[in-house]
């Protein structure tokens, strides 16, 4: 803006000068022709004057010379008197030859011009610096010759010199004067234009915050409140967008499911974290990339297609292979048209419900293995009820024997529907534990002793080793009672006889681990993780042989996880297992 100033005071300096100079020279010529014609009209009267007393005198007048001199003297004039043919007969300044020559040649000169002319003249020498101004001299009627009036022309210079300096002065004065209130003018016009131009800079660069001072209320006020006025509304506006996008791009990159933008040339615009999770794939691989050269996955590119040539919404059920996984999901795919129905490009969004799938398979797995359980038992009670029916009550030892299966196979039905009763107690929400002080040594113990007969009677050897000190753990002693009483009767019903079964208490700072380790067939690796599922049976036939409803670990899992601890498992076919369950010393409300 600085050129801008510059600019404008150039201008303004050159009109001011341009004015003044052809003010000064009107000035100066008009001055210079008034001072001109004043001292004309001098001349003209005082040479009237004299002629009015050279012809009251006389030319025969012997004091006419004295005369002359003391009327020159008086009028700072040079006076002389020439007849009509040229001849000088009173000149006041005769004294002077130089002068006197030269005069008379000049008069001569005139004279001859004005020898026809009666009427007075005037005439610049400006050889000589000198004007004269002649009148006919006139006596009784008759003109006798000329009075010439001369004096120099230097007075009248010097004072057109006086004129010009006093012009340059006051017009030099004048133009410092009138400059220094055009900058402060220009200043006070300029400087909200240059700080209107300095936001409207920084707005474009992407400053909302710059402003602009507010001084006067004037036009160039309004330009500073209207540019104010115009960046607080921007700054709102680019705060309302950041905002909303900051929220977009959170929801977006926070989402659950896998969600990918493409443009209305088939690019890809947008992935998000979720997609990119899901699939381990890499931004530069999918972004600004052809739909159809990054999915490796036919089905997804063929619902694309679907939504480009029909324009409407398809959601499909696909499974898609994920390395060595196959996930299912529900692609849901929307066309994205703008205001005035322009194509903007697709939308597609991955629904991971593999999980939801194998909720649904584990449900109809459970309601299969109830059914499968309760069957089994209740087809045992009515096919030895028919048989007692049918006549065999009449032989003892037969009843007795109908009887003793009946009796089993209720207990197993009595067993099976506790069991999905603790299970679903354990499953709920508000399930709480009865917390107290237990003796982790002595409860081991005392499962142990009771489970010691059934030990011999399998000849398994069963040992437990426990910590030299006391040690108390917050527990609810049932419910661990319970985790404990299954496990170790897992280890001894899947121990062949001969064999042993182990276990060992380790204290670990606020954390105590317990763990029972079997000499039994073992678990392969690919079944561990299935182990604590409802009704999943390692081996089925020796589970069910055992009394086992195959719910034990799914609510030891659970109990386990109500105490906040953990239980992992090792294990190696034909080896034998090792349970390992990590419970904390104090439990927090």
């Amino acid at each position: 803006m600085n050129k801008f100033r510059s600019r404008l005071l150039f201008a303004l300096l050159t009109l001011i000068i341009v004015v003044l100079v052809c003010l000064g020279l009107l000035l100066a010529q008009l001055f210079k022709n008034f001072y001109f014609q004043t001292f004309q009209e001098r001349m003209e009267k005082e040479a009237e004057l004299v002629e009015l007393f050279i012809g009251k005198e006389g030319l025969t007048n012997p004091t006419l010379q004295e005369n002359v001199d003391s009327i020159s003297e008086s009028l700072s004039v040079r006076a002389t008197i020439i007849n009509n043919d040229g001849t000088i007969l009173v000149d006041s300044n005769a004294s002077s030859h130089n002068g006197s020559l030269e005069n008379t040649r000049i008069l001569q000169e005139v004279i001859k011009k004005q020898s026809v002319n009666q009427e007075a003249f005037s005439r610049i020498e400006e050889n000589h610096d000198l004007y004269y101004y002649g009148v006919p001299l006139v006596i009784d009627g008759q003109k006798e010759g000329f009075v010439v009036l001369s004096t120099s022309f230097a007075s009248l210079n010097q004072v057109n010199q006086q004129i010009w300096g006093l012009l340059i002065g006051s017009l030099g004065v004048a133009l410092i004067v009138i400059l220094l209130l055009g900058i402060k003018i220009m200043n006070r016009y300029t400087r909200p234009i240059e700080s209107a131009t300095q936001v409207a800079m920084e707005l474009a660069k992407g400053n909302y915050k710059a402003r602009t001072y507010e001084d006067y209320m004037d036009e160039t006020g309004m330009l500073s409140q209207s540019i104010n006025a115009l960046a607080r509304n921007l700054q709102e506006l680019i705060r309302s967008q950041e905002m909303q996008q900051d929220r977009l791009r959170t929801l977006i990159e926070n989402m659950g499911s896998g969600m990918i933008l493409i443009d209305s040339r088939g690019y890809i615009n947008l992935v998000n974290r979720a997609y990119k999770e899901q699939f381990q794939i890499k931004m530069n691989d999918f972004l600004y990339h052809l739909y159809y050269e990054v999915f490796e996955h036919k089905e997804v590119v063929s619902l694309v297609e679907e939504i480009f040539m029909t324009e409407v919404k398809v959601r499909k059920h696909v499974v898609l292979s994920r390395n060595i996984e196959r996930r299912h999901y529900d692609v849901y795919g929307a066309p994205i048209i703008g205001l005035n129905d322009e194509w903007k490009g697709i939308v597609l969004v991955f629904h991971d419900i593999t999980e939801l799938k194998k909720l649904e398979q584990v449900r109809r797995d459970f309601v299969a293995n109830v059914s499968h359980e309760l069957k089994t038992p209740i087809t045992s009670i009515k096919g030895f009820s028919e048989t007692l029916l049918d006549g065999a009550m009449e032989e003892p030892e037969l009843r007795k024997q109908f009887l003793s299966i009946i009796m089993n196979e209720s207990q197993r039905m009595e067993t099976l529907i506790q069991d999905l009763l603790d299970l679903s107690k354990v499953e709920q929400q508000g399930f709480q534990l009865n917390v107290q002080a237990i003796n982790i040594n002595t409860l081991l113990y005392e499962i142990v002793m009771v489970l010691s007969n059934r030990a011999k009677e399998r000849g398994i050897d069963l040992q437990i080793e426990t910590l030299e000190e006391e040690c108390l753990i917050e527990a609810d002693i049932q419910r661990l009672t319970q985790i404990f009483m299954n496990l170790i009767s897992n280890a001894l019903n899947y121990t062949m006889p001969s064999g042993k079964v182990h276990i060992r208490i380790e204290e670990k700072l606020d954390k105590v681990l317990v763990h029972i380790t079997d000499t039994g067939i073992g678990i392969a690796q690919e079944e561990i993780p299935r182990i604590f599922e409802r009704f999943y049976r390692v081996d089925k036939a020796r589970s069910r042989n055992s009394g086992g409803t195959g719910l034990g670990l799914a609510i030891v899992k659970h109990l386990v996880e109500a105490h906040k601890g953990h239980i992992d498992v090792q294990s190696k076919v034909n080896e034998g297992t090792t349970f390992s369950v990590t419970l904390n010393k104090y439990l927090e409300n």
